[in-house]
């Protein structure tokens, strides 16, 4: 019984902070100039249990992202539906490229010129097409991987010599923060290099995602111009390791 109030408890918890956070996102939207329906929603499901996705899924969410590729291929059956759109956010080795094509519709994370030609073979073996971002070290900070700001453009034209690889833009996670004047300046500087990357000639590329904003600065980031959010702990709660 304490187990089944427990679960119910969160599932109400996760309505409460799913419709706070679209009316907060439609806000920010509105604020930014765009419509609500210009910035998607991702619920970044890092460590949450498949019954806990399925009740966020059942309330309208349409796209989740992990940040292990081993995490993601664990809860992929107990999904429902299925076929959820799936995108993987966290840092990708290049051994473990193979396990996670085809699985998800998008890579968020490609800090490197080595990791997209390995996601152009396996993507070309499984006679597929594999749609990523750019992810960008905003702060250029040492712990943190992603592709220096100058180096993003070179990066995107060599995207152009890999026909099973399709640009659609950038991702970043900016240093923290003491101030929201801080952070937005981060985002605002992301936005000009996203602006700057869509007005290169890039036939092949479909660039349309800004992936920037977090459950502690979700709004900052959309009303600098970000089109996706990435919500976890504000929708389901504090992790649980």
């Amino acid at each position: 019984m304490t187990e089944k109030l427990s679960i119910e408890s969160r599932f109400r918890f996760i309505e409460d902070q799913y419709k706070e956070i679209l009316e907060k996102i439609a806000e920010a939207a509105v604020k930014s100039g765009r419509s609500p329906s210009d910035v998607r929603f991702m619920a970044v499901t890092k460590t949450h249990e498949p019954v806990l996705i399925n009740h966020a899924l059942s309330l309208g969410v349409d796209l989740i992202g992990e940040n292990k590729v081993q995490e993601l291929l664990s809860k992929w059956e107990y999904l429902s539906p299925p076929d959820v759109e799936k995108h993987l956010i966290g840092h990708l080795q290049s051994n473990k490229v193979r396990k996670i094509v085809g699985v998800v519709s998008m890579i968020q994370s490609v800090d490197s010129v080595s990791l997209l030609q390995e996601i152009e073979r396996q993507s070309a073996l499984k006679g597929l097409t594999t749609d990523v971002l750019l992810e960008v070290n905003i702060g250029e900070e040492s712990a943190k991987t992603g592709l220096s700001p100058d180096s993003v453009f070179a990066t995107a034209f060599s995207v152009e010599a890999l026909p099973h690889v399709r640009l659609r833009g950038l991702m970043a996670v900016p240093p923290i923060c003491e101030t929201e004047a801080e952070i937005r300046g981060y985002f605002a500087k992301m936005r000009r290099i996203y602006e700057d990357v869509k007005a290169l000639t890039l036939p092949t590329a479909a660039i349309d995602t800004l992936s920037l904003g977090m459950s502690q600065d979700y709004v900052p980031a959309i009303l600098e111009g970000s089109t996706l959010v990435r919500v976890g702990s504000a929708l389901f709660g504090m992790r649980r390791y």
